[in-house]
């Protein structure tokens, strides 16, 4: 029996590799819109972080979720976000 790959991603804060199961993903859609992917399956350009406030924490403070998907993240996002660790 052949064991399946895990899929692994890096976290947006700590940069540490993790498997896409434990990790939140945000996605920039096609149509240039931020939102947070419950699913994991939304088509566009995603960016994964831990689901640790901290890791939330250092990626808003060194920008970079703004930098991984190349556009202006929203206030919205990372309040969202930081209700869903806490």
């Amino acid at each position: 029996m052949k064991q399946r790959k895990i899929p692994l991603r890096i976290c947006a804060g700590c940069q540490e590799q993790k498997s896409k199961k434990e990790m939140i993903r945000i996605v920039r859609t096609p149509e240039g819109t931020v939102e947070i992917d419950k699913t994991g399956k939304k088509s566009g350009r995603g960016v994964y972080i831990c689901q640790n406030p901290d890791c939330l924490n250092k990626a808003y403070k060194e920008h970079r979720l703004e930098r991984s998907l190349k556009t202006k993240v929203s206030e919205e996002i990372y309040q969202a976000l930081q209700k869903e660790l806490s």
